[in-house]
């Protein structure tokens, strides 16, 4: 649990803050549009949840990845 902690906590590689930062807008916006005090179609309250529960995903996910070096063995195989 603490190596979770220390994960989320870090800070990812720069495409993954890329994703996380996109995952935050989807479900931002996502959000929004359920919550509305107006009526609006089923479908798109639908497709809301959808995009919602991608979002939260694709954020999560991109938080707790990691950059590290490649190990030994690895750099050996690409060379």
């Amino acid at each position: 649990m603490k190596k979770i902690i220390q994960r989320a906590r870090s800070q990812p590689p720069p495409f993954f803050r890329k994703i996380r930062n996109v995952g935050l807008i989807l479900t931002t916006v996502a959000t929004a549009l359920v919550t509305l005090p107006i009526s609006l179609p089923t479908l798109i309250i639908t497709i809301s949840g959808y995009a919602a529960a991608a979002g939260a995903t694709a954020t999560a996910i991109s938080q707790l990845t990691l950059y590290e070096e490649p190990l030994d063995w690895q750099q050996d195989q690409e060379d």
